[in-house]
């Protein structure tokens, strides 16, 4: 079984973003991709979408999930399920870093801006 040594993977640092694959193609996953995200107070994700189902468990922190136009606020040690081909967006309005981990149904995960168009994800770059 293979082991993968989280404190080894490159970290990518982005505005107010910190990301880490825990589990994808790269390990040689080839149906589900777990991401480990630390998100700074006042930053968020960008509006996307993909075609798969995301399952997203809040570590730390808390913040609102907007999905299809509606809000949903929420807290620490909570999972927030995304349906496939949702528009949604991760906001951490509260006062400390938001800590998740994501599982997402597809390796690897092809994200959409909210409006349809291809969004490069840097951490697939290469």
């Amino acid at each position: 079984m293979p082991i993968v040594d989280n404190s080894a993977l490159t970290m990518y640092e982005l505005p107010g973003l910190k990301h880490q694959t825990f589990a994808g193609p790269e390990h040689g996953m080839q149906t589900l991709e777990v991401w480990g995200q630390t998100i700074t107070p006042g930053s968020a994700t960008p509006v996307h979408r993909h075609v798969c189902e995301e399952a997203i468990v809040v570590l730390e922190g808390s913040g609102t999930c907007i999905i299809n136009g509606e809000n949903c606020k929420f807290g620490p040690i909570t999972t927030l399920l995304i349906p496939a081909d949702v528009v949604h967006q991760i906001i951490n309005d509260g006062a400390e870093n938001l800590r998740l981990i994501a599982a997402l149904g597809m390796a690897p995960v092809k994200v959409r801006h909210g409006g349809g168009e291809a969004m490069p994800l840097p951490w697939q770059q290469g």
